[in-house]
């Protein structure tokens, strides 16, 4: 039955993305910064419909209406694209993200048609559906005005804000992947949040009793990840263990860990969050754990420090289904970086 499911005939996209994230990734500075281009290049290609579909005002709500479950939602889906509309708009992601952070991107949305053999759905069943992604853009990209954009859909969530042509903020940003381990079939074993996965039990098992006494703050893992989609995200009680009483291979590891977030972005915006970290305090972050300490039971963790918030929840099915979200304090939506343009372009700086 399994093995049936899989003999579908797999949606264009799929095959498109498996192409794109098979190319040679490496892209210079000056692209990666030019996302207003990408994303007039994007707008270019839609007609009249499509690009009310995909449109919104700068000011809309739906700008702070994220979600990373499979639900209907506003937008411009993939499988309203034609094949040249979805390379404008996967070129529009490469502009935001790493060579890693777009293959996680992509191979979350190819993961839909894994997830539909395992659950053994037909052929006309579209509930899981690597197409079913929606591309949103809020304002007018371009130099004038602050802009952003958004991708969205079942286990992927990234909102990005722009100001004169340069990324200030790219979070929220959930990456999520159902089942964190393949388990049967053409793909058996793959797992797309290895990282996020294994450096933290790395890091978890190298702390002594004494440690683990603050690192665990729970027995039971949490069923979700606790800040949810809420608009602002807050630091959590209780914190876990502080960086300061880590030794120092310990703290290499979260270091590591924390750059396997940050590094799903373009160089220059993973610079920006890197300073904001420092800024806030290696000193302040903390590391916290619930539940299970390996693969097969439900495990939670978090990292924070007045800068950042990370959350990674696997309880779902079994322990096998990846929820991660990184959160920026302070610039979530860009908008305490927003505040201070309107305030300098007012007084005239």
């Amino acid at each position: 039955m399994l093995h049936h499911a899989y003999s579908y005939r797999l949606p264009f996209l799929f095959m498109l993305l498996l192409l794109i994230g098979s190319r040679g990734q490496a892209q210079s500075s000056a692209n990666k910064t030019n996302v207003a281009a990408a994303a007039k290049q994007f707008l270019q290609t839609l007609d009249a419909n499509g690009r009310q579909q995909a449109s919104f005002d700068w000011t809309d709500a739906e700008r702070f209406n994220w979600n990373f479950v499979p639900m209907a939602r506003k937008g411009l889906p993939l499988k309203a694209m034609n094949e040249q509309q979805r390379k404008a708009a996967l070129e529009l992601l490469k502009t935001c993200t790493s060579a890693e952070g777009y293959r996680k991107a992509t191979s979350i949305m190819a993961m839909e048609t894994v997830l539909k053999a395992l659950e053994n759905r037909g052929p006309d069943d579209h509930y899981r559906d690597p197409i079913n992604y929606y591309f949103s853009i809020f304002g007018e990209p371009g130099l004038q005005k602050p802009w952003g954009w958004r991708v969205e859909g079942h286990h992927v969530s990234l909102n990005f804000t722009a100001v004169n042509n340069s990324l200030v903020a790219g979070t929220p940003a959930f990456f999520g992947s159902n089942p964190g381990i393949v388990p049967s079939g053409p793909e058996k074993g793959k797992q797309i949040l290895k990282q996020e996965t294994e450096l933290a039990f790395e890091l978890l098992h190298a702390f002594d009793k004494t440690q683990l006494e603050q690192v665990m703050i729970a027995t039971d893992a949490p069923r979700e990840i606790i800040t949810g989609n809420k608009r602002k995200a807050m630091l959590l009680d209780p914190p876990g263990l502080p960086y300061s009483k880590m030794n120092s291979s310990q703290q290499q590891l979260l270091k590591h860990l924390v750059a396997v977030y940050v590094d799903n972005y373009t160089k220059l915006m993973a610079d920006l969050l890197l300073k904001e970290i420092n800024a806030a305090g290696w000193d302040k972050m903390s590391f916290a754990w619930a539940g299970a300490n390996a693969w097969g039971g439900g495990h939670y963790y978090r990292i924070q420090n007045p800068a950042i918030l990370i959350e990674y929840d696997n309880t779902q099915n079994n322990g096998n289904h990846v929820h991660t979200v990184l959160r920026d304090l302070q610039h979530d939506f860009g908008e305490d970086l927003l505040q201070k343009h309107y305030q300098t372009a007012h007084n005239g700086k």
